[in-house]
């Protein structure tokens, strides 16, 4: 029996609403189609959007599921239906999207890791803010912490990641003539999200990505694969990156920012908890906020560890030098945190005990090398 093939996945990425990515995705779905290709829309939402809504005419649109919630009842992408149908490609819209609880899989992600399972190609959309390492960033120029993320590996093994773009200043206008969201939501998204200097931020974050996604990839085909520049390494250097893990909810912004600069550098990562005890030895608020934390690095394809010892420093750096660990990330301690002095002396420490690596301090807002 021939073994089933992989399906290939294309992510049409924006910036914002309404840059024309499910546009583009339609019109990409009807030039297949012209060619003779078996293609299904899975997920399509118009938003109003008249010359979007034209895109789909002639297409074969799966007929959604519905799934039962708290009394109500919520349309859902039949995942299963598609498989059954079998496309060449299926057309899936909104790629980040959170399923009603009660449905076969928790995110729209893994409905298409199925289809690609099932070796059905997939076209899909989604913006820059969506992708999870760039979750803290996204919050510090727009102000608004994005709950609907992706994994970063999800985007990295798409065969294909497209930047659909315009200037912000074209997207205001469409968005002031109609075109993006009628008038009272527009009138609302002008005094928010669609401010131009945060669309300009965004924009810019999406192309540098783009292009990151473009160097990973070539990258990929070179000798020693390296795929990182800047301030964090040199060309030919094999990094290993090492987090810190506590209970502190600085470190679900720890992870992603260490993970974020370990694609980049193409490096290993590992998140490591050092607990006298255990983590069975832990109050149980704290057990599970370390726990839940370690679960959120694993969910990002980091290894973890978890260390028994009293001195914390010590083990940590002892960890890092028999794995070879070129870079400690610790999370700076809150001003006003009781722990806050315990915190300075647990980085003097490493840092004077790491002194053959670099140590990284991460905050919100900044970050200082050792």
């Amino acid at each position: 029996m021939a073994e089933q093939r992989t399906g290939k996945l294309k992510i049409f990425m924006g910036y914002a609403a309404g840059v024309g990515k499910t546009y583009q995705m339609l019109e990409e779905a009807q030039e297949l189609k012209a060619l003779g290709v078996d293609v299904v829309v899975g997920y399509f939402e118009p938003h109003g959007r008249k010359d979007t809504i034209a895109r789909m005419e002639g297409l074969e649109l799966i007929p959604r599921k519905n799934v039962e919630y708290r009394g109500s009842v919520f349309e859902e992408m039949n995942t299963d239906a598609i498989i059954e149908r079998k496309p060449a490609v299926c057309v899936v819209d909104e790629f980040p999207h959170t399923n009603v609880p009660g449905s076969p899989r928790l995110k729209r992600w893994e409905d298409v890791q199925s289809l690609l399972e099932s070796g059905i190609d997939v076209l899909t959309t989604m913006n820059i803010q969506h992708l999870e390492s760039l979750n803290d960033q996204v919050w510090q120029i727009t102000g608004i912490r994005v709950r609907e993320t992706i994994p970063d590996w999800v985007v990295q093994r798409a065969d294909q990641v497209v930047m659909v773009d315009v200037t912000p200043r074209a997207l205001l206008n469409r968005l002031e003539r109609g075109v993006v969201y009628g008038r009272e939501k527009a009138e609302r998204a002008l005094q928010n999200f669609f401010r131009e200097s945060t669309l300009v931020a965004l924009r810019e974050m999406a192309l540098r990505q783009t292009a990151h996604e473009v160097e990973h990839r070539s990258a990929g085909d070179t000798a020693d694969g390296w795929a990182g520049h800047g301030a964090y390494g040199r060309p030919g250097a094999h990094h290993k990156i090492l987090i810190l893990v506590t209970a502190d909810p600085e470190t679900a912004m720890l992870i992603r920012r260490a993970k974020r600069v370990g694609d980049f550098l193409d490096a290993e990562v590992f998140a490591v908890t050092v607990q006298s005890g255990g983590l069975a030895a832990l109050a149980e608020m704290e057990r599970e906020s370390v726990e839940r934390h370690l679960n959120f690095a694993r969910n990002l394809h980091i290894e973890t560890r978890v260390l028994e010892a009293d001195d914390l420093a010590a083990t940590l750096v002892d960890f890092a030098r028999r794995n070879q660990i070129t870079q400690i990330f610790l999370a700076r301690p809150r001003e006003r945190d009781w722990r806050s002095l315990f915190g300075r002396d647990l980085i003097q420490r490493v840092v004077g005990l790491a002194r053959d690596m670099q140590v990284v301090i991460v905050s919100e807002r900044e970050m200082v090398e050792y």
